[in-house]
């Protein structure tokens, strides 16, 4: 197929021409790499890691836990939280600073209920 997009409208697919979304593809990637480009190697070693334990803890995450499991000094983690949660993109931390979502979900009863296939069950964000 190659580069094309459609557009379904309706019953119809409308070949939508390379001239119309090109520039924006390029245009929107520029965009995140300026503003994700703080994200260090820790940052994504904390943000895969408290998405990845929340299912599996079914509670919030302290900062010492994530350091714990890292290795990654407590300080260190408490910035990397900070830098994640200031974005308002990645995650929230509930008045203890604890980990309760991290994208896409939560510890924080939501009305979207999600079951995985490893039995956990949680909420997406």
């Amino acid at each position: 197929m190659g580069k094309k997009l459609m557009l379904g409208l309706w019953r119809y697919m409308i070949n939508v021409p390379p001239f119309l979304w090109e520039k924006q593809i390029s245009k929107a990637k520029r965009k995140f790499e300026t503003e994700y480009s703080f994200l260090s190697k820790e940052h994504h070693s904390v943000h895969h890691f408290v998405v990845k334990e929340l299912p599996y803890a079914g509670k919030p995450l302290s900062p010492e836990l994530v350091a714990d499991r890292l290795d990654i000094p407590v300080d260190r983690v408490r910035n990397i939280l900070d830098d994640l949660e200031e974005r308002m993109t990645f995650l929230f931390r509930n008045n203890k600073g604890e980990v309760v979502w991290a994208y896409p979900v939560t510890v924080d009863k939501t009305p979207h209920h999600i079951s995985f296939d490893t039995g956990e069950e949680l909420y997406a964000a």
